[in-house]
């Protein structure tokens, strides 16, 4: 199945996320729920990982960690297998605990507000699973989630557990007013779930999470897009999938359009003159097409060349074709 690429470097933070296998149960049992943190402790220490926030659901789990070195894959091959281990030698079954891949979203920490969404998001999953009963539940009764450590004094938390980044994305201390006023903060994020308003709001702001593939900037997305490239160099690129893959691709077929024009000697504006067949397009499509992996709809589109389904048409014309001209134009994109 495809996949979307791992991405790791020195001080790299990530939202994780796995479900159990099947969407079954990943904890059966306070048991289960305690060896899982003891793993997470054990992990934390074997690989320098610090957990800025973290939720145990009944089948699946979330953290917003950061790797001091670049050691997820590493780190997290160790901790599913180790919890894994675990899990089956309790109950007595064999096989998978958690389903796939684990989710694993590059998170921008330098700037903007993405600790705080990301932490928000971990921490209001169990009112938004209704885990705790009632219109306004108490995430404070929660106590596999680091939201009630949050609210304690430092000398009660796992050294494991970084609160100061979260509280300072939002203007917050580690001291008891900062953790009251971060109570404050969350319980207002929890009536606000329960507006159709505030739900609108959170969706918009979550699928980002859900579903993107990382969380970021501009600037930032443009650093995950040149790691994306380097992770994929020498690899088969149909092993990969995704916005990420997609985005880089573009990215690097528009350099490819930017130099073509250049060796040719066309502008933006000769691109609306062009037939959408003629020589120098086809050219370019051409050019395109055997060094970038991008669409049809891509391509087309880019070079104003009409409807996709004429591309290949097109790139195959050019490619048999015998004239002067054509030759020509080949050979300059070839040394390009």
């Amino acid at each position: 199945m495809p996949r979307k690429p791992r991405v790791e470097y020195t001080g790299a933070v990530y939202h994780v996320m796995s479900r159990g296998d099947r969407g079954g149960r990943i904890f059966r049992d306070k048991l289960d729920y305690e060896l899982f943190l003891v793993r997470l402790a054990e992990v934390c220490r074997r690989s320098g990982w610090k957990v800025h926030s973290y939720v145990l659901m009944p089948n699946h789990f979330h953290w917003l960690i950061k790797t001091q070195e670049g050691n997820l894959v590493a780190g997290m091959k160790w901790f599913l297998g180790a919890y894994t281990q675990g899990f089956n030698a309790r109950h007595g079954q064999r096989g998978h605990v958690f389903q796939g891949r684990y989710k694993a979203l590059p998170v921008e920490a330098a700037a903007g507000p993405y600790f705080e969404t990301v932490s928000t998001y971990i921490h209001l999953n169990p009112a938004r699973a209704k885990l705790l009963g009632g219109d306004r539940p108490d995430l404070r009764k929660y106590i596999w989630s680091s939201y009630p450590l949050y609210l304690a004094a430092g000398k009660l938390r796992p050294d494991w557990l970084e609160v100061g980044r979260v509280l300072g994305n939002i203007g917050l201390e580690d001291t008891a007013e900062g953790r009251r006023r971060y109570e404050n903060y969350v319980n207002s994020r929890v009536s606000e779930l329960r507006t159709q308003s505030g739900r609108r709001m959170y969706k918009e702001q979550w699928d980002k999470i859900r579903y993107g593939w990382c969380l970021g900037g501009d600037e930032f997305q443009e650093k995950m897009l040149e790691r994306v490239g380097k992770r994929m160099e020498g690899r088969d690129r149909s092993s990969y999938s995704g916005e990420a893959a997609d985005r880089h691709g573009e990215k690097e077929a528009e350099k490819r359009v930017r130099k073509g024009m250049k060796v040719l000697g066309v502008k933006e504006e000769d691109l609306l003159m062009l037939k959408k067949g003629s020589i120098t397009k086809s050219a370019l499509a051409w050019y395109i097409h055997s060094s970038a992996l991008v669409s049809h709809k891509w391509i087309t589109e880019r070079l104003k060349m009409g409807s996709p389904s004429n591309l290949t048409l097109y790139i195959k014309k050019f490619k048999e074709a015998a004239e002067t001209d054509v030759l020509m134009l080949r050979r300059m994109l070839e040394n390009a």
